[in-house]
């Protein structure tokens, strides 16, 4: 989920190929009967474009009664995407924003200075057997906009862009792709679509972009003749042309870049920050949890707990 358990998160397994710039292999996290994989940051690369978290949540079967709990935490100097292939959740945060999502839609909450959130299964979707499986990313804002206002957007799936053909779907959740412009707000140029393939299909990557990865959720892709299944995320050299082939079982991806930031970030816990200043400012207004009248605010209804600083 968006709250990151991690103070100063790592990643293993990274690795090189001739074809491939970086191959990341992300290490699965338990939490609480919960599985999340995590593919950035990584040791040997931090961001993807403006891309500096790359979470896969599930997939996750919950019993009647059972499902999410992530209470009210803060975040700095980031914007989360918030994507689902499968189930539903409600997301709470410090703006008033009461948002369920579902499936093929995009949340995109924008931190700035400091919002607070929680996500939760709602109590009408525990009332029967539920399922939660999707991804969420964080985009680091680049400098000139840490400091701006907390925001959230919610789009459905018919105000996103959904390119069909040639045994593949497309539909872009963020940025801009393949001649299409998701409806998003964003503050540099990036890319972030979600493509199902049929086996055999193929996909080129935007070459207009100065970075770009892909991330395989399910099935499998060829690039170059090598086979990535799924659980890997791959990063492109700049210019290269690229095309993918779907496996013999197809393949689900999310495909990923964009502009580069004038310098990397830094991250502790679920901070994002061009300076570590910036970051132990937010850590004592968190620790110091005047919700009246400091930095953070909790979320209205749901304001009786939070995630301490840890």
């Amino acid at each position: 989920m968006s709250w990151n358990p991690a103070l100063e998160p790592q990643c293993p397994a990274a690795g090189r190929l001739d074809d491939i710039e970086t191959l990341i292999i992300p290490r699965a996290r338990d939490l609480g009967g919960f599985e999340v994989r995590r593919a950035l940051p990584a040791p040997k690369r931090q961001m993807v474009g403006p891309f500096i978290f790359f979470d896969q949540m599930g997939p996750a079967e919950f019993l009647t009664g059972q499902g999410i709990d992530v209470r009210p935490h803060p975040h700095i100097g980031l914007g989360t995407v918030t994507y689902l292939y499968g189930g539903e959740f409600e997301h709470r945060d410090s703006l008033g924003t009461h948002q369920m999502i579902y499936p093929g839609e995009v949340n995109w909450m924008v931190a700035g200075n400091g919002v607070t959130h929680s996500e939760r299964t709602s109590d009408t979707t525990r009332q029967r057997r539920s399922n939660l499986f999707g991804i969420q990313t964080w985009v680091a804002l680049p400098e000139d906009q840490e400091e701006r206002e907390a925001s959230f957007e919610h789009h459905g799936q018919d105000a996103l862009p959904l390119l069909e053909g040639e045994g593949k779907t497309l539909r872009l959740i963020i940025g801009r792709g393949w001649g299409e412009r998701a409806p998003v707000s964003t503050f540099t140029d990036m890319f972030y679509a979600d493509v199902v393939m049929q086996p055999g299909a193929r996909l080129p990557l935007p070459v207009d972009h100065e970075d770009r990865g892909v991330y395989v959720t399910q099935g499998s892709v060829t690039v170059a003749g090598e086979v990535f299944e799924a659980g890997r995320m791959m990063v492109f050299r700049p210019g290269d042309a690229i095309t993918l082939t779907a496996g013999e079982r197809g393949a689900r991806i999310m495909a990923l870049g964009g502009e580069t930031l004038n310098g990397p970030r830094h991250i502790w816990w679920n901070f994002v920050a061009s300076s570590r200043d910036k970051i132990e400012a937010a850590k004592e207004a968190w620790a110091a949890g005047d919700w009246a009248h400091g930095r953070f605010r909790l979320p209205p209804g749901d304001d009786a707990e939070f995630i301490p600083l840890p």
